[in-house]
């Protein structure tokens, strides 16, 4: 039976910190915190293979091997939150979240140990035990991380808020990772240092410590889904949950689009190391360039209520995710030379797909806010840990899968890590198209993601909430008289 705790939880809680900026910057504050951590990954494939020695082919079968600890690691920690019944003080999340941060303290910088002398083989194992031991900490922030969006608000334009403040908190974290670190990791002569990443990473475990402590302590829960009407409601099944994943059309459209985005862009990330260490030869620069990828977040932010409210989400996302398309169709066509010319024409496509870009940066956390909402909509049922720990498990094995992909078109097209910066004009030209290329492939299967496969439009999504918020009333009042029938 239900009991008078039972009754006084509702689906959006009363007494709570009315929902306002401290919240959004709060939120933000997080994904701060988890890019401190993840800014360095796309250093990992240069520095095994420039600085470490380890062959491009071995280090491209080694991340994909990696992913392996991906595919249990994530759903499992997901089914483990959903799981866990224990009453915390706050919040289950939040308290996995100060788990996850304190590991991510000191894991970062073990994927990056600068033991040169070390033999050929043990440089392999202590590339796989760092990253195995930063991914597993990383997974226990994060996944609850992404679950809590989805608690803090029921409102879409306060979700496309949060969305857009995890966005600005990532975009401050990039900015700060892509501007510095091209500057303090590159020689001269545009090879790597590779012992200066090992100091910075540590460095910047610090910082996203500091960042999840703040997000912890200003998060205000409103959300309250542990409703029971029934003692034999069913248990909690992993198994059930991720057929619900794959049934979930908006958890998949979701999912699919930053699959897609990690694809191309981890697999172009390699290719455009090499492209501006041998082909512009000014890796420095580098770091520059890619702040533009961030023109389109300040140029939506002011306006993202405005457009959810007037077009809606998936409009809104599916539209920007054309000119993307176009943006490195030119990117591809148009002659970007090795001078300055070309470094201008380069970064006019970059400017043109963050312009498409801008609105998904804003919204697209919330996508899958709402597609948890989906779930108990067409399901009945909620399993925040879970979904959310399926999605991240695909972002995961996309961005394994992407600069081992990236390695391996680029090994094939020429390029010898043995050579730093010095590649031959020929591979430095090949860098150049398979950049171009796989940026190109990242924005078509975003476009297919959002316009063919996620199903929330504007007048489903508002009828879901419509017919949630009545679901949520009825299952109060039906607590309501069991409590009163008890006393």
């Amino acid at each position: 039976m239900a009991t008078k705790n039972d009754a006084m939880k509702s689906p959006l809680a009363s007494g709570r910190r009315k929902f306002g900026t401290l919240d959004v910057v709060a939120y933000g504050a997080g994904d701060f915190g988890c890019n401190m951590s993840f800014a360095l990954k796309g250093t990992l494939s240069l520095f095994w293979t420039q600085f470490m020695g380890i062959d491009p082919i071995h280090m491209a079968s080694l991340l994909l091997l990696v992913q392996i600890w991906d595919a249990i690691n994530d759903p499992l920690i997901g089914a483990m939150v959903d799981a866990d019944k224990h009453k915390y003080k706050r919040n289950k999340f939040l308290a996995y979240i100060w788990c996850g941060s304190v590991g991510l303290l000191v894991a970062g910088a073990l994927c990056f140990v600068p033991w040169t002398g070390a033999p050929y083989v043990v440089k392999c194992l202590l590339f796989v035990a760092g990253y195995i031991l930063w991914d597993a900490f990383y997974t226990i922030a994060n996944v609850p991380y992404g679950s809590l969006l989805s608690l803090i608000s029921t409102d879409p334009v306060e979700r496309a808020k949060l969305s857009t403040g995890r966005s600005v908190g990532a975009m401050i974290g990039g900015i700060a990772a892509q501007m510095l670190l091209p500057m303090l990791i590159y020689d001269a002569d545009n090879n790597l240092l590779g012992t200066r990443i090992f100091f910075i990473a540590l460095i910047m475990g610090v910082l996203g410590f500091i960042a999840f402590q703040f997000m912890i302590r200003n998060t205000e829960i409103r959300v309250e889904t542990d409703i029971r009407v029934k003692e034999d409601a069913p248990k909690f099944n992993p198994l059930t949950a991720a057929k619900n994943f794959v049934r979930n059309r908006a958890a998949v459209g979701a999912t699919l689009a930053p699959v897609g985005m990690f694809i191309g862009m981890y697999g172009a990330q390699v290719a455009t190391q090499i492209m501006f260490q041998a082909y512009f030869k000014n890796a420095r620069i580098s770091g520059l360039l890619g702040m533009v990828s961030y023109v389109g977040l300040f140029v939506f932010i002011p306006f993202v209520s405005k457009i959810v409210g007037k077009f809606g989400k998936k409009e809104a996302i599916t539209a920007g995710a054309c000119v993307s398309v176009a943006a490195y169709v030119l990117m591809l066509v148009l002659p970007i030379t090795p001078d300055g010319k070309g470094i201008a024409l380069f970064a006019f496509c970059q400017i043109l797909n963050a312009l498409g870009g801008g609105i998904g940066q804003c919204i697209a956390w919330s996508l899958m806010a709402d597609a948890m909402d989906y779930e108990e909509w067409k399901f009945g049922t909620r399993n925040e840990g879970t979904t959310y720990a399926l999605h991240s498990f695909f972002r995961k094995l996309a961005q394994g899968v992407g600069p081992s992909l990236g390695l391996v078109v680029a090994a094939w097209l020429g390029y010898e890590a043995a050579l730093g910066a010095n590649q031959t004009m020929q591979v430095a030209t090949n860098m150049r198209y398979l950049t171009a290329a796989m940026y190109l492939v990242s924005a078509l299967i975003q476009l297919v993601a959002y316009g063919l496969v996620y199903n929330l439009d504007k007048k489903t999504l508002a009828q879901m909430e419509q017919d949630l918020g009545k679901r949520h009333e009825e299952m109060k009042v039906g607590l309501s008289q069991i409590v009163g029938g008890d006393d």
